[in-house]
């Protein structure tokens, strides 16, 4: 739970403004707050909140949220990898639903196997602050002003740059491919054709392209054979002739040094 503090209160801040863009849409404080309960992304509600203003149909928000957030999928699967194999489906099920970008960020950073529990600490805390700033802002985004309101919205960039920094210390690996990200990003948000890309899949991209090389250039090395690799190991027993027949135990000699 204590990881997803920060997390919680990044959240607060950032999706109060969209419970003002939420008002301007005609949703009740209760709506919005629903809304960002079973919706948990910031773009996806931006769209979703645009296109519910322009009485758009059903259909259109589906796509639109399945594009927007279908790189939840790769982060899913990537996180997956951080699960033991004999974790049940429900957990799964679950931990799915709280994959965010800044809870990735801080599950992936886990030293070892992520126990579901971790990740329901986690989101327990995170989630609800996200729904309570979106609540807020539709109670409250009136009083504020606009100068407030946009410096609550860097808040997260700099939540998020909390997240990131940790590990990147500690593995320069790391630290080398968000470098990577951060101009490959910049590039498809400038070049002409490239920034035509829509938000949705620009990420799914650099994604697939940036973890894909990574996966392939630096891969990571399963625990359990590291742990078999380094259990010592028996030698063969043998008899002094040289064969493995242990009828005469007093002609056998024993080995039990570790192999090398």
């Amino acid at each position: 739970m204590r990881d997803g503090i920060p997390i919680a209160l990044g959240y607060i801040a950032v999706s109060f403004t969209i419970g003002i863009a939420a008002k301007g849409a005609g949703l009740t404080a209760f709506q919005a707050a629903l809304m960002s309960l079973t919706n948990n992304t910031s773009a996806g509600e931006f769209a979703a909140l645009g296109l519910i203003a322009s009485g758009a149909t059903f259909m259109e928000m589906a796509l639109t949220q399945l594009v927007i957030n279908l790189r939840y999928s790769l982060m899913s699967a990537a996180l997956s990898q951080k699960l033991s194999r004999n974790t049940p489906f429900f957990h799964r099920l679950f931990i799915a639903y709280g994959v965010t970008d800044e809870i990735f960020g801080v599950s992936i950073g886990v030293d070892g196997k992520l126990s579901p529990y971790y990740s329901y600490g986690v989101i327990s805390v995170a989630v609800p602050g996200w729904a309570i700033g979106t609540f807020l802002g539709v109670a409250t985004g009136n009083i504020l002003s606009v100068q407030i309101i946009r410096a609550m919205s860097v808040a997260l960039y700099g939540m998020f740059i909390a997240v990131i920094i940790p590990p990147a210390r500690k593995n320069k690996i790391l630290a080398g491919l968000i470098a990577v990200s951060m101009v490959a990003s910049l590039l498809f948000t400038y070049l002409p054709l490239l920034r035509e890309i829509s938000a949705g899949f620009r990420i799914i991209i650099l994604t697939l392209v940036i973890a894909g090389t990574a996966a392939v250039l630096f891969p990571i090395k399963d625990e359990q054979q590291e742990e078999k690799r380094d259990e010592p190991q028996s030698l063969p027993v043998y008899n002094r002739d040289g064969s493995s027949n242990l009828s005469d135990p007093g002609s056998a000699s024993y080995s039990t040094t570790q192999a090398d």
